[in-house]
């Protein structure tokens, strides 16, 4: 049974979705819209620790 996304694939992958979870939670910053400010940095925050925590173990050994 093959695997459906490589160990490259997915860290690149991974990586994409890491920063675009810094993107999300520093978005507030840049458009100066505090109503949406806690959503989006929680969201932005918990993107980038999920996707940041699962391309380390996930590509261990490499």
């Amino acid at each position: 049974m093959g695997t459906i996304v490589n160990r490259q694939t997915a860290r690149t992958l991974l990586t994409i979705l890491m920063y675009a979870g810094v993107g999300i939670f520093l978005l507030p910053y840049f458009t100066g819209k505090a109503s949406t400010a806690p959503m989006l940095m929680l969201l932005g925050a918990l993107i980038a620790v999920v996707c940041g925590l699962a391309r380390c173990y996930l590509t261990e050994g490499d």
